[in-house]
């Protein structure tokens, strides 16, 4: 009697894991698109706050890089740009002394034909000499020969000094690009979380040293996990992208959790059986790997075994 319960239990067990292997089509384990997220500083961690298990949107400042150098080199490169302003020279009081000059000249030889006029007049009536007028001619031609000289000296000022504050100005631009580099800099010293996520692994820890490219933590969008299957060749005629199928994840000895997924990718050629993975056809010697997405309720676990039946089981 003892030995006829035991038959009984065997085969009872033998016919639900029989029934069970029949129900699916392909199998896999699940993963997620793992992110590393790295230091684009290097220096002293002031802070990194972060908690394996935590979720962060992305977008959110998790810890700070010391910067305290670049911060001198941008206020240096700042107080330097400043100064190229005093070095510019305003060429406006020297070109103004020499109008002042050009002003007194013009007056002069305006006063002097003047009295070229009264000479030629006086001439004409013998009340005065032709050497009165040679005398006055040449007055008249020196003072227009100063006021050619100081016309001269004024475009003479005002191109030197242009082109000496164009040496100066050129300068300004480098020392503009400079700063933008030294600031884009110091932005990285902010560690700033690139995409929503759990955080999975955590690499480094405040107070330590890092460098550019070291691993700072490991995060993971899970809100929807991935099922990597694989499926025999003549299942692949049978399937598409956008499918809707059942996923099927063990949930107690005797039972299963059964989820809504999605095929998201089929690969476009065959590969040998990996080791880990059975298909429903054991004499097929090549499979294609397939993607499905599942949206995940905090059940599934990367790394967690799944089963998918292609028709969707109520």
């Amino acid at each position: 009697m003892k030995n006829l319960k035991i038959l009984l239990l065997a085969a009872s067990a033998f016919i639900s894991c029989h029934s069970k292997n029949n129900i699916y089509d392909a199998a896999g384990t699940f993963e997620a698109e793992e992110v590393i997220i790295s230091a684009e500083l290097g220096g002293e961690i002031h802070s990194l706050k972060i908690q394996e298990g935590q979720v962060l949107p992305a977008g959110k400042v998790v810890g700070v890089i010391d910067a305290v150098s670049l911060q001198l080199q941008k206020e240096q490169a700042e107080e330097s740009l400043h100064a190229l302003k005093e070095k510019i020279t305003d060429v406006a009081p020297q070109v103004r002394l020499l109008k002042d000059q050009l002003a007194v000249q013009q007056v002069q030889l305006t006063s002097l034909f003047r009295e070229k006029t009264r000479t030629e007049n006086l001439l004409k009536l013998d009340a005065a000499t032709g050497k009165q007028l040679d005398d006055l001619n040449t007055q008249i031609e020196v003072t227009q020969r100063q006021i050619q000289v100081i016309q001269q000296q004024i475009k003479v000022q005002q191109n030197e000094v242009a082109t000496r504050n164009r040496s100066i100005l050129s300068e300004k631009e480098p020392m503009q690009k400079h700063i933008a580099q030294i600031s884009n800099e110091l932005s990285k010293a902010q560690i700033r979380n690139p995409v929503p996520g759990t955080v999975l692994t955590q690499y480094a820890r405040s107070g330590e040293f890092t460098t550019p490219g070291k691993a700072l933590y490991k995060i993971a969008d899970l809100s929807t996990m991935t099922l990597r299957a694989y499926i025999t060749g003549d299942q692949v005629a049978r399937i598409k992208i956008g499918q809707p199928v059942t996923v099927l994840v063990d949930n107690g000895p005797e039972d299963y959790k059964k989820l809504p997924g999605t095929i998201s990718w089929i690969a476009s050629k065959a590969e040998f059986t990996p080791k880990t993975i059975q298909t429903k056809d054991q004499r097929a010697n090549l499979v294609y790997a397939v993607k499905i997405n599942v949206k995940n309720d905090g059940f599934l676990k990367i790394g967690m075994y799944g089963e998918v039946a292609l028709n969707q089981i109520p």
